[in-house]
């Protein structure tokens, strides 16, 4: 069984914001696994695929993005999920806008939403996929760009982004080994 997470804030006004690339991703993973979102549980949204007969539950925490880790260990909890069948998608402002970046474990870095994961959980050894948001020609601070809204004129990129990650963790969920997803999909 394998859970896939997409970190964001549930409410319309943080939709197209640079902190809800997560849930993004994870409804394009969602599409390419032909599953829908429909129900609630555990704190989060939660749409459910069967892939080689294999359960893939995809969550997006409504707990809003400080407090995700609350819904990750609920949902973990509840199904016996083991840290590397654990994948979590997130915005990063430590890479470049339209990467993404692959890894099998690691800190939380500065994002807030994986702070509340690891503390919750008490586990930094799952596999993330973090998509960039930085913007050298932005100068504000983090808090305020992250909960901004992506401009027009880089929604393809972000967009492009998302739907890169949503394939790595849909190819994640098929049962690819952490280390051929990242090879496939980490850019350069």
């Amino acid at each position: 069984m394998y859970l896939i997470v997409g970190l964001g804030n549930p409410e319309k006004q943080y939709e197209k914001t640079f902190h809800n690339m997560g849930f993004i991703a994870v409804g394009d993973a969602a599409e390419a696994l032909g599953a829908k979102f429909k129900k609630k549980e555990c704190e989060a949204s939660v749409a459910e695929a069967f892939v080689g007969g294999e359960k893939v539950i995809l969550v997006r925490p409504l707990t809003y993005m400080n407090n995700s880790g609350r819904a990750v260990k609920q949902l973990m909890n509840k199904y016996k999920i083991s840290p590397e069948h654990l994948l979590v998608i997130y915005d990063d402002y430590d890479l470049p806008k339209g990467k993404i970046r692959i890894r099998a474990s690691g800190s939380a870095g500065t994002h807030n939403g994986m702070r509340s994961i690891i503390g919750e959980t008490g586990l930094n050894n799952f596999p993330r996929i973090r998509v960039g948001i930085r913007d050298e020609e932005v100068n504000i601070p983090i808090i305020n760009y992250v909960l901004s809204e992506v401009r027009k004129e880089d929604y393809e990129t972000f967009a492009e982004a998302c739907k890169k990650a949503g394939e790595a963790a849909a190819e994640f969920a098929r049962g690819t080994s952490i280390d051929n997803v990242m090879g496939k999909f980490n850019q350069k």
